[in-house]
């Protein structure tokens, strides 16, 4: 028997049903927002998708060669499908909003939380330096969280110009800063002694190590963890004026002021300061986030994302500001069933038409046909089955409306509509059946 490849999944209608509202509802909180979708091809050049990937993202992108001896990947992610497009498409408007919804793929070891193959929902917005995109982007994720279900969530916030600071201020000469970036963001996977080790092992010495997680082990309340920072950092200017500490600095003000419009957006109570928050992608240059919901730390993340402004550069574009948040569709939807948030709701057909005997499965047809056009999603027993064995099929699919058509229903112009919870019947003239249901 063949089964799908190491780290995919078959999704049966009942998962794919709870999948498709979740798809949904998300697309409908990105489109309120003013959000427009891009569609770009899942397989994209390797040369391409190497650039500033780092280098475990590369090492996690599916490699393949065409007939022609073409050298390509499967997306990884959405974010470099979308720079080429701006790179390539300068007349498109600014700013430019942008959502992609699907499928991507990472050669990564396959467990109960990580796949290989996986959907992501992206939403990004091309063209605006000012931070009141990056809390755009963050408002429109956890509307989207609230829509489907979720009622408590937090969101972490950090910058990689502040995290490359407090590097710096903790004496570690960082050639690779990137390398110390993804050390620091395993701590919660690692403990502090892993992080030790792999800090040892890019070589950083103890004492300077353990400085740095005292500097990035601070988290809570932004704007008192932000403001104390960028004072600290300040202070260490008045002995020269070193760009990285420089740079530290700005990064708090850009905090600073995403905090202030997460007022505006009214999702302030969910933001804490974390300053060992770095995100593994190469690409970020400011501020990083991560959404948690609360109750399911343990599950990691589920939403994330961060803001790339030199990006487009490497793809031969103008200098153009970016940011965007990626929600994690698997996880979201595990979450949704762990909570049992899908439990009541209606997610497939609407109707079941159920005939008393086979000789009136013309009128059912004809029924049927009249709902679906009239936009209520509506099936019959294509096996011309026994009512009873077809009511059992409708309880089954848990459709709310049974209408039940009979000759002597039909002779009198009218069809009886069941209430599949209440068990409650009505008569209900033919004419009239689409405007009661």
């Amino acid at each position: 028997m063949f089964q799908p490849a190491r780290g995919t999944r078959d999704f049966l209608p009942d998962e794919m049903l709870k999948r498709n509202w979740v798809l949904d509802n998300i697309r409908r909180v990105f489109e309120d927002y003013g959000y427009e979708p891009l569609g770009t091809p899942a397989f994209e050049s390797w040369d391409m998708l190497k650039i500033k990937s780092g280098e475990d993202a590369v090492n996690q992108i599916y490699y393949f060669k065409d007939k022609s001896d073409r050298e390509l990947g499967l997306r990884f992610e959405w974010t470099a499908s979308l720079v080429r497009v701006v790179s390539t498409h300068r007349e498109l408007p600014k700013p430019f909003k942008r959502y992609a919804i699907g499928p991507v793929w990472r050669y990564e070891r396959p467990s109960e939380k990580r796949f290989r193959e996986f959907w992501q929902a992206d939403v990004d917005i091309v063209g605006v330096e000012d931070t009141i995109a990056d809390t755009e982007v963050l408002a429109v994720a956890v509307d989207c969280l609230m829509r489907i279900g979720f009622e408590g969530f937090m969101i972490r916030l950090n910058d990689r110009r502040l995290l490359e600071a407090l590097v710096a201020v903790a004496g570690i000469d960082a050639r690779e800063p990137m390398d110390v970036f993804r050390a620091i963001d395993k701590i919660d996977k690692i403990g502090e002694e892993g992080v030790l080790e792999e800090l040892g092992k890019l070589g950083t010495s103890e004492e300077d190590s353990r400085t740095l997680l005292g500097l990035v082990s601070r988290k809570g309340e932004p704007q008192e963890i932000i403001q104390s920072v960028k004072k600290e950092l300040s202070d260490f200017l008045s002995e020269g004026e070193p760009e990285i500490l420089l740079n530290g600095v700005a990064a708090c003000d850009d905090l600073l002021s995403i905090v202030n419009y997460t007022k505006d957006f009214g999702i302030e109570s969910n933001v804490i300061a974390d300053l060992g928050l770095a995100r593994g992608l190469d690409y970020y240059t400011g501020a990083v986030f991560e959404i948690y919901a609360l109750g399911y730390e343990d599950y990691g993340s589920i939403a994330g994302g961060g803001r790339y402004d030199k990006v487009v550069e490497l793809f031969g574009g103008e200098p153009t500001p970016m940011t965007g948040v990626s929600l994690g569709i698997e996880r979201i939807v595990l979450l949704l069933d762990k909570k049992g948030s899908f439990e009541g709701l209606n997610l497939g057909t609407d109707v079941f038409v159920v005939s008393v005997s086979d000789n009136v499965r013309s009128e059912v047809v004809k029924v049927v046909q009249s709902l679906r056009r009239a936009g209520i999603p509506s099936e019959f027993d294509h096996l011309s089955r026994g009512m009873r064995r077809q009511l059992e099929i409708a309880d089954r699919k848990g459709v709310r409306k049974v209408v039940i058509v009979g000759k002597r229903e039909l002779a009198g112009g009218y069809v009886t509509v069941r209430d599949m919870a209440t068990a409650e019947q009505r008569k209900v003239p033919i004419d009239r059946l689409v405007d009661e249901i």
